[in-house]
């Protein structure tokens, strides 16, 4: 994002629109987007023993649902998607998610989508991905890689962010700086 479009997502979250992203910045976003998410998140926090209490050993295929997608736009590698393999319990909520971002202005971030459930760990870790349970979701991963800054040169828009985090899910370019391509259902 550029100076301009950085000062305008500032005033919209509530800091000083300079066009500067820092600490404060960040903070602002975050607590943003809190604000949007429901009061009660359904989703479990980020530890492992909440995470397998709640979603169940990672890699366990029988806890997925092939959640149809068809006509909201959804494309890997160019062709179109109908089905995502994600978890049951968070199929609901990401089928309201694609269906808005679909419906907004930046719709074109669901062609360029890179997958949910992948039984992996974490990169450069040990730990369980949040994808090995099929919670987690990547979307224009060439503009929002994990090492890109957000939002000084990753692209996600907050727009897609606020669509997340309505359902509750965490955006990791805005709690993380960084892998803006990443969102997933914990708190």
């Amino acid at each position: 994002m550029n100076f301009k479009d950085i000062a305008l997502m500032q005033a919209k979250i509530g800091a000083t629109p300079d066009g500067f992203w820092g600490p404060k910045s960040i903070a602002a976003c975050q607590a943003y987007l809190r604000g949007l998410m429901p009061k009660k998140n359904p989703w479990p926090k980020q530890d492992q023993a909440s995470l397998t209490q709640f979603y169940g050993a990672a890699g366990d295929e029988s806890k997925l649902v092939n959640l149809n997608v068809e006509g909201l736009g959804l494309k890997y590698d160019g062709k179109p998607v109908r089905t995502v393999r994600c978890h049951g319990k968070v199929a609901d909520a990401l089928k309201r998610v694609f269906a808005a971002i679909a419906a907004g202005p930046n719709k074109d971030v669901l062609g360029k989508y890179a997958g949910c459930f992948n039984n992996r760990p974490m990169r450069g870790g040990s730990l369980p991905s949040l994808h090995a349970r099929g919670a987690a979701v990547d979307l224009d991963p060439d503009d929002n890689g994990n090492h890109i800054a957000w939002p000084t040169r990753a692209t996600m828009p907050l727009e897609v962010m606020e669509a997340f985090a309505r359902e509750g899910w965490l955006s990791a370019g805005a709690f993380w700086s960084r892998d803006g391509m990443h969102f997933q259902g914990t708190q």
